[in-house]
């Protein structure tokens, strides 16, 4: 029986990625629009939303990414495993963000400070997978990127652990507002879209 080429075996790959990015956008999406539909239900929290916008960004950007995968010559199981489960990752956090109910906290902030270990260890996970996923891709691909990119992750790891043990409002504030404003700019730079 012959084997699936590369062009085939990364389509189907595509597909089924697709699938877990599509559950895990509409989780998010489907949650910021029963904050407008119901405003009254729930009080909101602005560290909350930028959080959700800060994975909306960090998804998407993800899925741009990925495109980089149809380069690999092979893509074993192992390789499929792997990606298959970051995806995963992002549905967790996406359903973190936004459970079934918080009517047994007093609003999103409530609950948000309640889960944040269990947010910010996962999304520090997802930093550090992310260097594993850029590796994949090879190491010129990863080393095109320079010294700011592992940089960058590690950053970003240190202080998700930093969120998950503190619960200082003016932290969280601060980190989801310069996180934003940055992944904002990494983004824009990288992909040259400003020009």
């Amino acid at each position: 029986m012959d084997q699936p080429g590369p062009v085939e075996v990364f389509l189907h790959i595509k597909v089924v990625l697709g699938m877990i990015i599509s559950l895990s956008l509409a989780r998010l999406l489907t949650g910021l629009a029963a904050i407008v539909q119901h405003p009254d239900r729930n009080r909101i929290y602005a560290v909350h939303l930028g959080w959700a916008l800060s994975l909306f960004l960090f998804i998407i950007h993800f899925w741009w990414w990925e495109h980089r995968l149809q380069s690999l010559a092979v893509i074993g199981f192992g390789t499929y495993l792997f990606l298959v489960c970051f995806c995963c990752l992002f549905f967790f956090l996406c359903a973190l963000l936004f459970p079934s109910s918080v009517d047994d906290y007093g609003g999103y902030e409530e609950y948000f400070m309640s889960r944040r270990k269990w947010f910010f260890g996962l999304l520090a996970l997802a930093y550090a997978l992310d260097l594993a996923d850029t590796t994949i891709k090879g190491k010129d691909y990863f080393l095109s990127f320079g010294w700011e990119y592992p940089l960058r992750n590690l950053a970003f790891v240190l202080l998700c652990i930093t969120a998950a043990i503190s619960a200082n409002r003016r932290f969280h504030a601060l980190f989801v507002g310069l996180g934003l404003l940055y992944q904002v700019s990494w983004i824009f730079r990288l992909y040259d879209l400003l020009a």
